[in-house]
């Protein structure tokens, strides 16, 4: 009888993890999905056969838990991050230093593959320490690991996101949509599109020790993304420029909040540009097709029109 695969995925509770730990059980991978709390994983254990798909409790400091977490695994996929600190250190803790332990572990343990999943924008010298600290778990995970693959995903979007879905949520609780650093540009990609990424990381022998940044067909600003948003909520807010000095002192005081909206660090993200880099590899090169945000995105922010969407429903009957 053949051996199974074991895929060992840390952060697979998570809205691209989800996304992966589904390809994997369909590649008839046994998937370990890493987590402080295995209660969170309950729900994915259906998505798969009998025993398929198990959850494993490890703290992101526990170097033997690592260790027995990706013990006899063949591919290891390190999709741990976070948006904003809940105390000091927390960037560095889960960006920087988590995905090293990580790398050192999954090589000491033979494993085949190892993928990381990054951040465009990831850069030891930005003004960010989200960025920073990013691109400090790059450098870690190649250090321990010289054959990962690095993906670099602009911003995520698919059911469930936290970038459309909030600002549609926002547009039906204001009168007006506001508008930050509106000129930024931004190149959206699917999630389904980075967890095909992923399986193209890990099938490929020409991707190892390589990094791609993965973008949609489309570039748009920011402000265009925030009308695209109200059109496709059919709501008709006023958008208006906020001015940055007021952005700042409202960062400052949510950054007081358990789960900020909105922090400073977010906000140095704001000032660049998050598209593929000029002569970077990415999806094409991965064999993926990218997704339009067309072709998605409207369909699950209709909850947010009048009505819930429900008046289309009845009139496409």
């Amino acid at each position: 009888m053949a051996m199974r695969r074991v895929a060992t995925v840390f952060g697979g509770t998570g809205f691209i993890g989800r996304q992966v730990v589904k390809r994997l059980a369909r590649q008839d991978y046994v998937v370990r999905i890493v987590t402080r709390d295995p209660e969170s994983a309950r729900g994915q254990m259906t998505q798969g056969r009998v025993g398929q798909i198990v959850a494993v409790r490890a703290g992101i400091e526990d170097a033997a838990a690592i260790a027995r977490a990706v013990s006899g695994a063949d591919v290891v996929v390190n999709l741990l991050g976070i948006l904003a600190e809940s105390r000091p250190g927390d960037f560095s803790r889960v960006q920087a230093e988590a995905p090293g332990r990580i790398a050192e572990a999954a090589t000491a343990a033979g494993v085949r593959h190892f993928v990381q999943i990054s951040a465009i924008g990831a850069d030891a010298s930005s003004p960010s320490l989200y960025a920073r600290t990013k691109a400090a778990g790059e450098a870690a995970v190649l250090a321990g690991f010289p054959g990962a693959v690095i993906l670099r995903p602009s911003i995520v979007f698919g059911p469930g996101d936290g970038f459309f879905n909030r600002f549609a949520g926002m547009a039906r609780m204001l009168p007006f949509m506001p508008v930050i650093s509106g000129d930024t540009r931004f190149q959206p990609v699917y999630v389904g599109d980075v967890a095909d990424a992923v399986m193209a990381a890990v099938s490929r022998g020409d991707a190892a020790g390589r990094t791609y940044e993965l973008g949609g067909p489309r570039v748009a600003r920011f402000r265009d993304l925030l009308a695209d948003i109200l059109g496709w909520t059919r709501r008709r807010n006023r958008m208006v420029a906020i001015p940055m000095g007021l952005v700042r002192l409202q960062a400052r005081i949510c950054e007081f909040l358990p789960t900020p909206p909105l922090t400073r660090d977010q906000l140095l993200l704001l000032e660049r540009d998050n598209v593929v880099a000029a002569g970077a590899s990415g999806l094409a090169e991965l064999g993926v097709a990218p997704t339009p945000m067309e072709a998605v995105v409207p369909g699950y922010l209709a909850r947010f029109r009048q009505g819930g969407g429900r008046r289309d429903a009845v009139a496409t009957v």
